[in-house]
């Protein structure tokens, strides 16, 4: 999955509008114009697409998390970092402050069953002996897990 399709489904879980996207982005200090954001939302076969890059998305990511959570007391807008699926898939549970058992459920509704040792190895830093990267697949099934919890469909 590439950045601007895990951003189209993001959009369409929370309902989001382009107005709160901009909010969103601003929450983490990115500026970005509506004809941008649109162009991010465009499919790929599109001559007007244009790739959605690790460093914005991941200011959309963290701009998620205070959206939904707020910015921690005395701590600044974290600074972008490179992306991955692993990294996305953190950054989704942080904002919507989700447990072990609430992941296991929303993936459940996808269709999708995971001990809670393969959940866990997914959040261990890349340097640990038990680290598992988290698949495309994982995290389409994740993100269709919310659409059914939030959107139903």
């Amino acid at each position: 999955m590439n950045n601007n399709d895990i951003l189209r489904r993001v959009r369409f879980v929370f309902d989001y509008d382009d107005a709160t996207m901009i909010k969103i982005f601003a929450n983490a200090n990115a500026t970005i114009p509506l004809q941008e954001l649109h162009h991010w939302f465009r499919k790929e076969e599109d001559e007007l697409f244009i790739s959605l890059v690790d460093k914005i998305f991941c200011q959309f990511l963290d701009g998620l998390i205070i959206e939904k959570r707020g910015l921690k007391e005395g701590t600044e807008v974290p600074k972008p970092t490179s992306m991955n699926n692993n990294a996305i898939f953190k950054k989704l549970r942080i904002a919507l402050e989700m447990k072990e058992q609430d992941i296991i459920d929303v993936l459940a509704l996808a269709d999708l069953s995971v001990s809670s040792s393969e959940l866990g190895a997914l959040f261990r830093s890349p340097s640990h002996k038990n680290f598992k990267s988290c698949g495309d697949q994982m995290l389409r099934n994740f993100i269709k897990g919310l659409s059914l919890k939030y959107r139903g469909m």
